[in-house]
């Protein structure tokens, strides 16, 4: 029998399998739009992982599988007209996002580049959870 072995995914590892020592600086502009934090990302992770592995309240209802809008992310317009556009599923996604603006995205489609070093990364102040009223996600 020939059997092949294949780099797995850990429980909760959010960054398996990239390149951890390529990592650039990011800001999150708060719900409040007021208070922001910068973080540390992995470039090949996508925004709703970073937040998660950083604590910031970007909920993901879905879990990252683009079927809900609550990691709706509103980007800077520099950087946000150098990413690739948005597929037809994040576009009906968007449609129901609280907030939206012409540069919004939705985090879990969004993946780190060198280009997000010392970008800011705004947060709507509410979010639309059609799926649970209440329940916030935590991540595996």
């Amino acid at each position: 029998m020939n059997i092949k072995f294949v780099t797995s995914r850990h429980h909760g590892d959010l960054a398996a399998g990239l390149d951890k020592s390529n990592i650039v600086t990011i800001h999150w502009l708060l719900q409040d739009g007021k208070a922001k934090r910068t973080t540390q990302a992995i470039v090949g992770q996508n925004l709703l992982q970073v937040a998660h592995s950083n604590d910031i309240d970007l909920e993901g209802a879905c879990e990252g599988v683009c079927a809900c809008s609550t990691c709706h992310t509103i980007i800077e317009d520099a950087l946000f007209n150098t990413l690739d556009e948005a597929s037809e599923d994040e576009e009906d996604m968007l449609d129901m996002a609280f907030g939206l603006e012409e540069t919004s995205r939705l985090g879990c489609q969004v993946i780190v580049t060198e280009a997000f070093d010392d970008v800011v990364f705004k947060l709507p102040g509410a979010t639309r959870n059609f799926y649970v009223d209440g329940h916030v996600p935590k991540p595996h």
